[in-house]
């Protein structure tokens, strides 16, 4: 998400490099003028932040330069002062920024154009609880209702909002003693917006309320893993491990292999997570490639996405793997009917937050970088 070039045109202006990462003002010349465009290193504050103070120091555009290769990201919530920005590689521009480093003076006359715009648009996200059961002691799930406008979605995430709407029929046959509050997430693609905006919402008395928060998120990938997202109690909110080891042994029980993959901030546990709210979740894979391993243990096809129509106009009802997608939404009812009977055994909330375990520094919401 970034401003447009003015009148969707392409505008012109010498290359000035910034020292440091553009995270203060102090990193841009003082004379920057309209006339100027900025090269930004990425790294140690986000994207937003460096096009802001590009806005504030006068700069027509910025170009924000990475050494991993070229950047999908995002400016984040609009602060005021960004400038059309975008992402490159730095070998794309190495040739530039040394000869800037030589001669800060030298004249790089650039064209920069970008096609975008920012605008505020409202959506809702879709929340139900149980009447019966403790409501001060809230079982809490989820998963996003939205899906990239370059497909329909049926995968990612059709299969885990249909997993709860099923699963959430059901459980009207029967009654629970703890509260279960199911939610659908809206723009969750859009860089976790409704997620987040629900978490941070949440004064410190409703907070202390949900005991945990499970994500489901791509439950019938095609070339599928079972994966579990790798959490622990001492790096993130305490009981999300315990959260892990329940599905691990439900894996295990029904005789199903399973691997641990990494929160990297790529779904809607992050909100969660940051407010000190227990964790947890499991998917079955998006882009990422297959092993060999991976098909020792899982079947399918190496050397192949998880889930090779992700965020494509191929994630239609003939995409799923519907055996997945049918052993998943029975483990999505195994966590339900465990922790809506008791939490006896799982940590206690507390309101007092620990930094370095209720702030872990996600550089990507959803499928966008923000830093």
């Amino acid at each position: 998400m970034t401003p447009a070039t003015p009148d969707l045109s392409v505008v012109h202006g010498d290359l000035i490099l910034v020292d440091g990462y553009g995270c203060s003002l102090l990193d841009f010349p003082n004379d920057l003028t309209k006339d100027n465009i900025v090269l930004i290193k990425r790294g140690e504050c986000p994207f937003g932040d460096k096009s802001n103070n590009a806005g504030k120091s006068g700069a027509k555009g910025a170009i924000i330069y990475d050494s991993n290769g070229s950047l999908l990201g995002t400016l984040g919530t609009p602060q005021g002062n960004e400038v059309p920005t975008l992402g490159v590689s730095e070998k794309d521009v190495k040739s530039y920024i040394d000869k800037l480093i030589e001669d800060p003076s030298y004249k790089f006359e650039t064209s920069l154009f970008v096609d975008a715009y920012v605008r505020n648009i409202s959506t809702l996200n879709v929340i139900a609880e149980t009447a019966h059961g403790d409501h001060d002691n809230v079982v809490s799930l989820g998963a996003h209702s939205d899906s990239v406008g370059a497909g329909p979605g049926i995968n990612d995430d059709g299969s885990g909002s249909i997993s709860l709407l099923t699963v959430a029929k059901q459980l009207t046959n029967f009654k629970v003693n703890n509260a279960v509050r199911f939610a659908w997430w809206s723009a969750e693609e859009e860089g976790l917006l409704g997620s987040t905006a629900y978490a941070e919402s949440l004064d410190e008395a409703e907070n202390s309320k949900l005991r945990l928060f499970m994500d489901y998120d791509m439950m019938a990938s095609p070339n599928y893993e079972y994966q579990v997202y790798d959490a622990n109690n001492e790096d993130h909110p305490n009981g999300s491990g315990d959260l892990k080891q329940l599905y691990i042994d439900w894996y295990l029980e029904h005789g199903l292999n399973y691997t641990l993959v990494p929160f990297d901030g790529r779904s809607d546990y992050v909100g969660f997570i940051d407010v000190d709210i227990p964790a947890g979740g499991i998917a079955t894979g998006a882009e990422g490639v297959k092993t060999q391993e991976g098909v020792e243990k899982f079947g399918g096809k190496a050397g192949q996405w998880f889930d090779p129509c992700y965020h494509q106009l191929c994630d239609d009802l003939q995409n799923p793997d519907y055996e997945a997608w049918v052993i998943n939404t029975q483990l999505i009812s195994h966590s339900i009917a465990v922790y809506a009977k008791t939490f006896e055994g799982f940590p206690e909330r507390s309101t007092s937050k620990v930094e370095s375990k209720s702030q872990p520094q996600f550089q990507l919401r959803g499928s966008k970088f923000i830093y």
